[in-house]
């Protein structure tokens, strides 16, 4: 089994509706994803996904979350934009981007160097 994983980072903001606290208020955080995908066959170049191709896939979804407040799009208009959800989301939405025979593991999204959130199914 091969394990591949690539890094990103995109900067927002938002706030928790319902919240009783700071975090009901507007603010921004520097975001850092991680995804861990896998799988047990390599290509005829002996990789399992060029880390190019992967890097962008993670970068399409990263640039639609960057500098904005995740709050006004669609995606978290019934749900809060809270690390968990946000790590959900792009678990899900990775996943369908991936070619057969590669799994996903894990998204893991730090909202600063002390808190992260780690999603697997």
């Amino acid at each position: 089994m091969y394990e591949l994983i690539i890094t990103d980072y995109f900067s927002s903001a938002h706030y928790l509706r319902e919240y009783e606290g700071a975090c009901e208020k507007l603010h921004g955080h520097t975001w850092k994803v991680e995804i861990s995908i896998s799988g047990e066959k390599l290509n005829k170049l002996g990789l399992l996904i060029d880390f190019r191709e992967a890097k962008s896939k993670l970068k399409e979804l990263t640039d639609r979350w960057d500098h904005v407040c995740l709050n006004d799009l669609q995606e978290f208009k019934e749900c809060n934009p809270s690390t968990e959800n946000m790590a959900r989301l792009m678990f899900q939405n990775f996943r369908e981007m991936l070619p057969d025979g590669i799994s996903m593991d894990y998204v893991r999204i730090w909202e600063s160097e002390t808190a992260s959130v780690l999603y697997r199914e």
